[in-house]
């Protein structure tokens, strides 16, 4: 099974229950997406190059000016302690004014490190253009680096960092996860029929028939208190909840940057004969030296001397056939193929219909 290198195989376990916040979200809990434009200042030296970036200068004569500071027109700022970065964060369902959150600090122009640097005061904005965080913080970056004479050495990256609890929540956003009546809608994070019927019959279960009802293979609606109490208390009983999920469908997916190719336990193989080896062509040259004649006048000249051979594995015919997926990662462990190699032969066990499982490339 080692011989799958850079393969990721998943081993075959039997479904077990799982808590139902763990397969669904309630309908209208959910985090926004925030982000901001700022500036880091405070940099020893290694912040934007401002006739690179003009939009750092001019931001800082904005934020200048709204303080009582007017720069002159004209003036060439060489500020090469002050970077321009964006700012996001991720607002969470029920955030109120004054809870803190982390964000996230990334240079958009040509600094070369954000260490040591200070955020100012940033207004973190959500999709409808409204501002619901403020932002404000000395930078932490995990990075490092030095240089000198010349040469460089880097660990990590140094153009963004972060700020534990540095945006402070200014608006918080309408909760719509309740309905008229107490209704709630349930919705399952993976769409399947199967597994919607079964989160039915256990809430009704539970609960009692009628308190739950799919609408369709991800939606499920919901009976719930109309008291906001006591409808906290059905949401957390629910989530609680154990269900069997259905097994998924069988997949193989396929990395093609990376090489990785992943099974789940529904992966079958009919037979099937494959003959696998592969072509390869070496060129080795070396150099030599062609010295003249003593006093003959000429001239000493490199000359090179190549030696080309193609190499070809020998491949045989192999039978490969698995009903369950050790079976599987045995017979593709028997073909002795690359990870490479290894996606073209599903590719192919796929086409020809031995592959029982849905191929995926990402």
């Amino acid at each position: 099974m080692a011989r799958l290198g850079l393969c990721l195989l998943l081993l075959c376990l039997p479904v077990k229950a799982e808590q139902l916040r763990e397969l669904a979200d309630f309908a209208g809990v959910r985090e926004n997406a925030l982000v901001g434009y700022g500036l880091v200042v405070g940099l020893d030296g290694s912040g934007d190059q401002t006739m690179q970036t003009p939009f750092t200068t001019q931001s800082l004569a904005n934020m200048l000016s709204q303080l009582g500071i007017n720069v002159p027109a004209g003036t060439n700022m060489q500020l090469r302690n002050i970077a321009a970065v964006m700012v996001t964060a991720r607002l969470p369902a029920f955030a109120r004014p004054g809870q803190q959150l982390d964000v996230v600090v990334s240079s958009i122009g040509n600094a070369r490190s954000l260490r040591g640097g200070t955020l100012l005061m940033t207004p973190l904005k959500g999709a409808d253009g409204a501002t619901y965080a403020m932002a404000q913080g000395n930078l932490l970056v995990g990075g490092a680096g030095a240089e000198a004479g010349g040469s460089s050495v880097q660990i990590n990256q140094q153009a963004s960092g972060r700020i534990s609890a540095g945006a402070t929540v200014e608006r918080e956003v309408a909760s719509v996860f309740s309905g008229e009546g107490g209704s709630l809608e349930l919705r399952l994070r993976d769409a399947d029929f199967g597994t919607a019927q079964r989160v039915v019959q256990a809430i009704n279960m539970s609960f009692g028939p009628g308190t739950a009802t799919a609408l369709d293979s991800r939606a499920i609606k919901l009976r719930g208190p109309v008291d906001p109490t006591q409808r906290v208390g059905f949401m957390a009983s629910i989530e609680h909840l154990e269900v069997n999920p259905v097994q998924g469908a069988a997949k193989v997916v396929l990395n093609s940057r990376s090489g990785a190719v992943v099974l789940n336990g529904r992966v079958t193989l009919r037979p099937a004969a494959v003959a696998h080896g592969n072509l390869s062509v070496v060129i080795d040259t070396n150099y030599g030296v062609s010295q003249p004649a003593p006093f003959g006048g000429g001239e000493t000249v490199v000359v090179p001397d190549s030696d080309i051979r193609l190499e070809q594995q020998s491949g045989t015919l192999r039978t490969v056939e698995g009903a369950n997926l050790l079976e599987v990662v045995d017979a593709l462990n028997a073909l002795g193929a690359t990870p490479a190699d290894l996606m073209s032969i599903l590719e192919a066990l796929k086409a020809a219909g031995s592959l029982r499982a849905e191929l995926e490339i990402i």
